[in-house]
Order: structure tokens, then sequence, then C-alpha cells
């Protein structure tokens, strides 16, 4: 699991739990550009431990259906039961075939499909994390 921007309260926070890793790392690298802190786990087991951990909430989970160790329905389950993280959204981000009725069932706030969209991935994530402040222009 990887916290690599530091939690900032002016950069608002996504948990994406994706086990391909070289998903996981273009996502990442995209969503640190755009100014979002991005925490990262490879499985639903290492997301809960990240969730439980006391460290600030994200404001939105970015969720891949198919996941070694905890897979998105176990996830769920644990997540909707435990009333600290309950109410914390969450997007599905798969390229299953059947992802709108899966993330349906998951009760997801909304799906993205894989490979993401870039406009389309960050529209859905503005709907629930605030947008990050803009950067500061390169200095002349």
């Amino acid at each position: 699991m990887t916290a690599d921007a530091m939690f900032d309260p002016l950069r608002p926070t996504i948990l994406l739990i994706e086990d391909d890793r070289d998903i996981c790392e273009i996502v990442e690298q995209i969503l640190v550009e755009e100014g979002y802190a991005v925490v990262t786990a490879c499985n639903g087991a290492e997301g809960l431990a990240h969730l439980r951990s006391g460290a600030p909430p994200p404001f939105v989970i970015v969720l891949d259906l198919m996941l070694p160790v905890m897979d998105a329905w176990q996830f769920r389950a644990e997540q909707t039961s435990d009333p600290l993280i309950a109410r914390i959204p969450v997007v599905i981000f798969s390229a299953n075939p059947k992802v709108g009725q899966h993330a349906e069932s998951l009760g997801a706030a909304a799906v993205v499909r894989k490979p993401p969209n870039l406009d389309e991935l960050l529209s859905t994530l503005e709907r629930f994390a605030p947008a990050p402040p803009a950067s500061e222009p390169p200095e002349v």
C-alpha cells in the first residue's frame, strides 16, 4: 500500500484499490498530476486496513471487481457493515462486461470502465471529491 501524495487537507484523497500494477501506477500518476492525493492498495484487505488505520478517510474509493485476497463483494460487505466507513462512496473500476450489473448489486455510486477514458474518470471522481486547487503556474 502506498500513500505517495502525503496527506494534505487541500488535496482531496482517493483510495485506489487495483491489483494490476501497471493500471494502478498510470491511474495514480494521472490523479496526482490532477492534484489529488492517492492511496493505493492491491486488494480489498489492504484497502480495508487503510480505511481502519485512523488515517483521514478518502472522499471516494475506486474499486476493481476482481482482486486477490479480498474481492469487491467481500470488500463491500465489510465496508457497508462498518459505520465509520460505510458512507464513503465507491466507484467500480472494471473491464468486466457486466460491470454495470455488478456495480448495482454492490451498491456502488458510479462505474468507470477499463480502459478508462480520462475525461470520464475525472468527471466521475469530481462528483464525489472536490476539484483539487489549481496548480500554480510556473515562474518565468
